[in-house]
């Protein structure tokens, strides 16, 4: 289960492994680990034994569907999925089943993707913690009495625990960063023009973009060259290139220049995620052409995202929350009523200062290559615990000023990843997080993939795998808080049984 998404595609093409036994072999490691964990929400069983079934027949017969025919994969609970639940972690989806996907999901489908589950986020994609009233909490794969992050939390946890070997995500405050750095995965978030959008409430807007998640970066790599592209209704997506991502510059670490920051304009951190990211600096220093700190206080970073994210919270939920303000948790409606207590002055500053803040960013990366800093402040904590309440001694005033070392990053509108690297001094995943210049997304990817060969070279910088024997042997059970009725563990043991009777 712990095979690349390329090595199980190669097996498909040399004949050695089929999508049927594939899936099979999946369905059971899900029904073994996901009720430790809770990763996977709605599960398609018995519409992927069909769909592995027509795959296997055409990787046999040498005519795959597309780059990932017969590929199980996790899609987000807010993304929609035809004719599959889609909650988004809220009372008010627990029975939304959407007619059509999202394109970004009919690109994977379209490619041979087989759509087998959704995974888990906190309520309307609000907050770092995934837990929501309908499936529960993501426990995470390292330690599932802690947090996986959010608000990809369970794309995160699904990859690390091997349930899957893709998934998708979305970011706008570090939803695909957080979790992919908690859970030691690679977590990507692409500039605003690569994957088109158009569910976002404000068209306009570019701070929520979508994104691949994956425990490499090859992988990571491959999914997105069948994700981006453009849609028109996303004004901000550009035109379809095929071609994109397929072939990358090579990046000589010799050449490299990077930049980094402790705690991007003096976000809070905690003391051993600073050291724990200077002992990572200080082992890619002798490789690379230069490495230096950099200034990063870039103007009022918090105010500003504070006003860009109320309003999107304002045009996504208001009308609904004055109709049924029952229907949602106290985070949505704090969100809203923030935005709604702001004035036109203020979103016409918080863009005003979006853009200065985008130039003095320019100016920075014009003597650098990738700037690195942390991706969490913290290491994991209880998921019982809605979010980082305090920080090195500083209180956090907003339930999401904890991930200001990211979303600080979403205002400049370009890629970031985040890269496992390693484990904290608590035992526990540590990500280093990248950023690139705007629409820089294939030279960021390609000094991630560097950088990612460099650290697999020595264990205390590759990354993480969590003990999934000790794991099966817990008696922790997540699925059993969940409010909406869980995935059946006797349908998964049906399923896999005809999967094994079709091989």
């Amino acid at each position: 289960m712990a095979l690349s998404a390329h090595e199980i595609l190669e097996r498909f093409k040399v004949r050695s492994l089929t999508p049927s036994a594939y899936l099979a072999a999946c369905l059971e490691h899900i029904s073994l680990f996901n009720p430790k964990v809770n990763a996977l929400t709605a599960l398609d069983a018995e519409h992927a034994v069909s769909q592995a079934s027509q795959a296997s027949l055409r990787w046999k017969a040498g005519t795959p569907k597309g780059l990932l025919d017969g590929l199980p994969i996790g899609v987000k609970d807010l993304q929609d999925t035809k004719g599959l639940l889609t909650t988004h972690g809220s009372k008010r989806g627990r029975g939304n089943v959407p007619d059509r996907d999202l394109p970004m999901v009919a690109r994977l489908r379209d490619a041979g993707a087989i759509i087998l589950a959704k995974t888990n986020v906190p309520e309307l994609g609000a907050g770092g913690n995934s837990r929501n009233p309908v499936w529960g909490a993501t426990g995470n794969p390292f330690n599932p009495a802690l947090i996986a992050g959010g608000s990809s939390g369970g794309s995160a946890a699904a990859l690390a625990a091997n349930l899957l070997p893709l998934c998708t995500g979305s970011d706008t405050g570090g939803s695909l960063r957080l979790p992919a750095a908690l859970c030691g995965v690679v977590g990507y978030r692409p500039s605003v023009d690569v994957i088109a959008h158009p569910t976002r409430p404000l068209g306009w807007s570019g701070i929520s973009v979508l994104g691949p998640m994956a425990r490499t970066m090859d992988d990571l790599i491959l999914m997105l060259s069948v994700c981006q592209g453009h849609d028109c209704d996303d004004p901000l997506s550009a035109p379809s290139n095929p071609d994109r991502f397929v072939s990358l510059p090579q990046v000589d670490l010799k050449t490299l220049r990077i930049g980094f920051s402790e705690d991007f304009g003096g976000a809070p951190v905690d003391h051993a995620i600073r050291e724990t990211f200077r002992s990572r600096i200080e082992q890619l220093r002798p490789h690379v052409k230069d490495c230096r700190p950099v200034e990063l206080n870039l103007g009022e970073m918090d105010r500003v995202f504070d006003i860009l994210r109320a309003e999107s919270f304002v045009a996504g939920f208001a009308e609904a929350l004055k109709t049924a303000p029952e229907d949602f948790g106290h985070h949505i409606a704090e969100n809203v009523a923030m935005g709604q207590s702001m004035t036109l002055t203020d979103r016409s500053w918080a863009h005003a200062e979006q853009t200065r803040i985008l130039r003095k960013f320019n100016r920075v990366m014009d003597g650098f290559d990738v700037i690195l800093l942390p991706t969490s402040p913290v290491s994991p904590f209880s998921w019982t615990q809605s979010h980082a309440t305090e920080i090195d001694g500083q209180p956090m005033d907003v339930y999401y000023r904890w991930l200001a070392l990211m979303y600080r990053g979403s205002l400049t509108g370009g890629p970031a990843i985040t890269l496992p690297c390693g484990r904290d001094p608590f035992g526990m995943p540590f990500g280093l997080q990248m950023l690139g210049p705007m629409r820089g997304d294939e030279g960021l990817l390609a000094a991630a993939k560097a950088i990612e060969t460099l650290f697999a070279r020595t264990a205390e910088t590759a990354r993480p795998l969590p003990d999934l024997t000790a794991l099966a042997a817990s008696d922790i059970d997540l699925r059993s808080i969940v409010t909406h009725p869980p995935i059946l563990k006797a349908l998964v043991q049906s399923t896999t049984t005809s999967l094994r009777t079709a091989v």
